[in-house]
This record gives C-alpha cells, structure tokens and sequence, in this order.
C-alpha cells in the first residue's frame, strides 16, 4: 500500500463512536480538524481513523508531526518530506508540494497542528486549491479557521465508563475490578488518557489504593495548591481541564529531585534522543554522568519519557516536554541547557564529517538522518546567538542533507548562515562548497557559477592567507580543521593546494559537467590534482576530484582510460567502505557500457548504483539510476522490462519535483533506444506498461528493476 503512517498504539481503547464520527467526516469533508486538549487522544484516535481509511486513497495516506518544528520557516519542507517528495526545485517550496499532489488522490495527516495553526491553515487551504483529490486529516488544540473544515471536539474517556477503566487496567497490566480504587481514579481523573496512563504508572510502583489517596488529596486542594508551577497559557492548559495539569504536576512531584532535574533538561529535545545524547546535553551540578541513567530509567517507569524503541531512542510526549520547558524556565537554565544541546550536536556534526571518507560513513549518514530534527533546532539556535557555528555546523552537514534529497533545508541553512556569519577561512569555504553542490542539484547553474568561484577564492584564503593553525569551531588544527586547508597530506602545505582546493575544483568540475562541457571539467579538476601530492584515498576531496575526472574522461569520448580509472576507483571504495563515490561510480560504469555497446555490463553497474542508493535514501540518484538501466534495458531489446524501469523512473523523478534531467550523453541514449523499443513492442503496449509502472508503488517497481535477468517474485 501507497503512503506511510506510524504503527498504531497497541494501548488504543474504546473511541468507538468518535472514530466512527471521524470516518464519516473523511468520507463527506476534504479537511477534518480533530480538536481537544493536551492529552486527551487526538493523535491515537487520528491515527487509528487514518489506517481505517487508507484503502480509499489510492495514492496512499501519508503522516506528518509537526511537534518537531519550532517556527513555521521549515513546515513546507516537513510535509513534502513526509509525502516522499525530496523536492529539488529553485522556486516557492508550497509550489512544487502542489504540483506533487495535484493529480493524487490521498490523505494527508497533520499532527499537533496548534503551535502553527496560521500557517497551517495557508497551507492547507494552498494545497486543497491546487489538489482536487487531497483530503487533510488534521489535530489541533483548536480548529485551523480554513473553509470548508469539519471539526470534531474530542472529549476525555467518560470517568465511569468501561473504556477509562480498560485504559486503565491496560496501562497498569493489572485486571482491576470496575468498584474500588481504580474506578475512583478514573472519575477523579475525569477519563482522560494521558492522565490515566500516568496514574497507571504510578499503579506499577505503588498500589491503586496508594494512587487514590495521592490524587485524592492533590484533587481535592485548592486549585492554587495543587502543585508548584508557574502559570502556564490556555493554549496548553484550558480552565476547563485543569486536572490533567493537576495529573502531570502530581507526577512532577512524586519523581526524584534528579528525575524532575532531568525532566526540565530533556525538554530541549524536540526530536527523538539516545542516552549518549541525554548524557551530553543533560549533565550537570548533581546530575552526572552515574546518576543519569536511573534518573531517565525512573522517567520511563513513570510514563513521563517513551521506553527506548528499536534504536535505542526515547522521546516524550509535547504536553509533557512543554511542561518540563515550563521548568526549565524557572530555573534559568533555559539558556545554558540549549547552549549545551546545540553545542552536542554542532560536535556530532563534525564527527559525521570527520568520518565521512572511510568504513563509518554509512553509519554517520545515518545518525545524521536520525538526529535531523535535532540537528535544525540546533542550527536555529546557533543562527540566532553564534552565526560562526551555526556556519560550522551547517557546514558540516549539508552534503548529507542534499545527499538525502533535502536541499531547500541545506540551502535555506547554507544562505542563512552565511549572511550572518563574518566567519572567514575553512569553514566558509566548506560552506561554499556545499551551497555550490545543492544548487547545481537543484539546477541553479547561474547562482551556482557564482558561488563555485567564491568558494575558490575563499579556499586559496584559508591556504595561503590565513595563519598556520588558524579555523573556526572544534575541529580547528585537527584533520578536519587547519591541518587540511593548509594542505594536510601535501608536503609542506603552502606550496600545493589542500582539500579546500580540490573540492573548490571539484565543485567548479561539477558544475562544468553538467552543463555540458567536460573539457573544461577535466582541466580544472587535472590542474588540481596535477598539483597536490597524495593519493585518490588520502581524503574525500581527492576523490571527489579524480570522481569528476573520471566523469570528464566519459564526455570526451576516452571510454577505456575512464572505465579503468573507474573501476580503480571503486576497488580503492570498496577497501575504504565508502558508500557514495562507488555508488556514483557504478552510474559512471553503467553510462560507459552503454557508450561502448555492452548493455549487459551496464544494466549490471546500473544496479548495483541502484542499491547504493537505495540504502542512502538519495530519491535523486534512484531517478537517474532507473534512466540508466531503463537505456540499458531497451539497449537489449527488452522493451517491456525498459517500460516498466522507465516508468518507475518517472515516480521517483515526480518525487524530486523536476523534470528528467542527467548527463546530456545519456539522454540522447536514453531517447535513441526508447523510440526502438517503442516500435518494437508497440506504442499502445510500451504506454500500458509505463503507466502501470509509474502509477503503481514505487517501491515495488524499484525492486522489480533490481531483480536480474532470470530472477522473479
């Protein structure tokens, strides 16, 4: 099935009636707002609807939470992710999401919709305007104000009812009799699940009866006594459902004074985070780094943070993290702990560029991904109290962005912090370079010639003007700092270029390439490497470089010397496990074999590029792997096979939110052997199949294309 939607709670209780209410909105309305207070089920229950209705949508239903963003500059860029669109367009983001929805018909879902509800409420309307097909499932603390909308106010569990009781008892893991302690829990709770679940963890460590008394006579105080906190505002805490605040309060104050230490300081987290991570970021006065781990394990056994999933991550609910930040406040450590959290993951980010050329690449790769959210609320601190490092970190991770397929994110954090940064040197020539590699993805050749030659005076300024030992952030002087723009690994450093260098070159390569001039990217990138001692493995600069030349060898027609230069290269990636220069290799090798007639080798490299990129989600590198296999495929006469390659590929390239692009060489091919193939099997039958193909799921026709001659199912 089409989309993506989380796992349902297997803690989903009773709902019955809202969720038929809710189905029957999604089948008369194309906007259904599910509205209520923190806590009381809006996610669950919208998400247990949006699994119900997912057959309906033939394009699938597709889960989107917004609690991860902090401000509404990145929400455009959220959905579309959400909706596999790694769009790679220049233009207005809301443009290119409309132009991915415009035909399908799905649904969207919009979690926690609240702290955003102005520009959800443009979006949505922009979006249903362009999308005839689209229906938006939305929850929110309050209704989005859109045309047309349909809201249904969620209400707490009825207290006496069975379903709190049920929740209850599944919470806790005990069969509780309906009169007694719990029943009482329930009405003092007034039915409301995040309250309940609260109190069942408390159940766990106590006694019902225990648990009674407690809320008892927390309940039955005056509200002002209730519990010590500062006001909170009626977004999160309306008068009418005072007793969850009372229900979380009353949790605040049965945790240990570490666990309610811990509780603040985690709330600075807006994505999912590791114990490495709480370590790092939480540590501090009495709590260190042997008092952490049962101050967060109490936290768990309280249902204040989620137990670990799979990889070891936790996460805490908005009400409850808001809560903390509420905290946090009023200790003045606000500041201080978002220091600390943007500094932790400013270093992540250097170790993951640290690491990029070698065996843990892959592995950074995917911590980047992991921690993404993080990461953003990281740089967006950064850009307001430390331009430098905001640039740094930036810097550090961008190519792994635009690798993944999100450019608009590390193009928006690239131009913002080099305008606030006056930071010279390594690190923004670094940014340069990785500003100047997503534009030419984006197709940006004008504003990326521009930066491409910025990008080389700045590297020659950080190699021969700066100061030996001179760079901005943690890793000056190291091997990702000073040593390499003043030619780490090249004699005595100021006499031949460094990596700051070469990828200036190789960007200027790049760029040469893709517009069609691969003389002039074999000069600059030969000029380079001419220049500086080493080997292609003594850094990713290097190979960056001889990748380019490799490529230029391609354009100028010297097919034998590039195929073996290639395939040296690739044997150098495969000792080093470098993921993302062998995956380019094997589409350089696909192409040669295409130039030379050996359309078997080439549908060969065209899949093993394809599972390269597979595995690091590069959207951008599928579409152009899929063309090439699809030439190589039609190349062999197998024209029903290169109509359904064909097809997915034009999937994946609607998901990049462009045209078809490539290098010029292949898409002559690619339009040469398609118009054989066409003829051969027949128009109607060719068209039959690349519509299926392109229609269907494209997972499903990616891994039919990766299935070798011979191979099904």
């Amino acid at each position: 099935m089409r989309g993506h939607l989380p796992d349902e709670n297997p803690g989903f209780v009773g709902r019955r009636t809202e969720l038929e209410r809710v189905s029957a909105a999604l089948a008369e309305h194309r906007l259904v707002t599910v509205t209520g207070v923190g806590g009381v089920g809006k996610t669950r229950l919208a998400l247990r609807a949006a699994h119900r209705a997912a057959e309906r949508y033939p394009d699938g239903a597709w889960w989107t939470d917004l609690g991860q963003l902090d401000g509404e500059r990145l929400l455009v860029a959220l959905v579309a992710d959400s909706v596999d669109l790694a769009d790679h367009t220049p233009g207005m983001a809301a443009t290119g999401l409309c132009r991915r929805l415009a035909d399908d018909r799905l649904l969207l879902v919009l979690d926690s919709c609240e702290h955003l509800a102005e520009p959800c409420a443009r979006l949505v309307a922009e979006l249903l305007a362009a999308a005839p097909g689209l229906t938006v499932l939305a929850t929110s603390r309050r209704p989005l104000g859109v045309a047309g909308e349909e809201t249904i106010a969620l209400d707490p569990l009825p207290p006496a009812g069975p379903d709190a009781l049920a929740l209850l008892r599944r919470a806790a893991g005990e069969d509780f009799p309906a009169a007694g302690p719990a029943g009482e829990i329930c009405v003092r709770l007034e039915g409301i699940p995040l309250a309940l679940e609260l109190a069942a963890a408390q159940i766990r460590l106590q006694s019902a009866e225990a648990v009674r008394d407690q809320l008892g006579s927390r309940l039955d105080a005056a509200p002002g006594a209730r519990f010590d906190l500062l006001a909170h505002t009626e977004r999160v805490w309306p008068s009418r459902h005072q007793t969850l605040r009372a229900a979380i309060g009353w949790s605040h104050e049965l945790s240990t004074p570490l666990e309610r230490l811990l509780w603040a300081r985690l709330s600075v987290f807006r994505g999912p985070f590791d114990l490495a991570s709480a370590t790092a970021v939480c540590t501090g006065g009495p709590l260190d780094r042997a008092t952490l781990p049962e101050a967060l394990d109490g936290l768990v056994r309280a249902s204040v943070v989620r137990p670990p999933d799979a990889a070891g991550r936790h996460r805490m609910l908005d009400t409850i993290r808001e809560y903390g930040a509420t905290w946090l406040d009023r200790t003045g450590e606000a500041g201080t702990v978002a220091d600390r959290h943007a500094a932790h993951f400013r270093g992540l980010a250097g170790r993951a560029e640290t690491e990029w050329h070698g065996a843990r690449q892959l592995c950074w790769y995917r911590t980047v991904d992991a921690h993404h959210t993080d990461l953003r609320t990281a740089l967006d601190r950064l850009l307001r109290t430390d331009p430098d490092a905001a640039l740094d970190l930036v810097g550090s991770v961008a190519f792994a962005w635009s690798c993944r397929g999100r450019l608009r994110e590390a193009r928006d954090g690239l131009e913002q912090a080099l305008l606030l940064s006056e930071a010279r040197g390594r690190v923004r020539a670094r940014a340069l370079w990785a500003l100047g590699v997503t534009l030419v993805l984006q197709g940006e050749f004008g504003p990326a010639q521009d930066v491409s030659e910025r990008c080389a005076r700045e590297a020659r300024h950080a190699e021969y003007a700066e100061p030996a030992g001179a760079g901005v952030g943690p890793g000056a002087g190291t091997e990702t700092g000073a040593g390499i723009e003043t030619g780490a690994g090249t004699g005595s450093g100021r006499d031949r270029p460094g990596d700051l260098t070469l990828d200036a070159a190789a960007l200027a390569g790049l760029l040469a390439l893709t517009t069609g001039r691969p003389t002039a990217a074999h000069v600059v990138v030969g000029h380079v490497l001419d220049a500086a001692r080493g080997g292609p493995a003594d850094s990713a600069a290097r190979l960056r470089c001889h990748l380019v030349r490799v490529f230029a060898l391609t354009g100028l027609g010297r097919l034998a010397e590039a195929r073996e230069k290639a395939l040296r290269l690739r044997a150098l990636c495969e000792e080093l496990d470098e993921h993302w220069t062998r995956t380019a290799l094997e589409y350089q090798l696909a192409l040669t074999g295409l130039l030379e007639g050996d359309p078997v080798a080439a549908s060969g490299h065209a899949r093993a590029m394809l599972e390269g990129t597979r595995r690091l989600g590069a959207s951008l590198g599928v579409a152009l792997g899929l063309d090439v296999l699809a030439t190589a495929l039609a190349a062999a006469g197998e024209g029903e096979r290169a109509a359904d390659v064909s097809g997915t590929g034009e999937a994946y390239w609607r998901s990049t939110g462009q045209p078809r692009r490539g290098l010029p060489g292949l898409r002559a091919l690619h339009e040469k052997y398609t118009d054989t193939v066409r003829a051969s099997i027949g128009e109607p039958a060719y068209e039959e199949i690349f519509v299926r193909a392109l229609t269907g799921l494209p997972q499903d026709g990616l891994d039919r294309a990766l299935r070798g001659p011979g191979q099904h199912g």
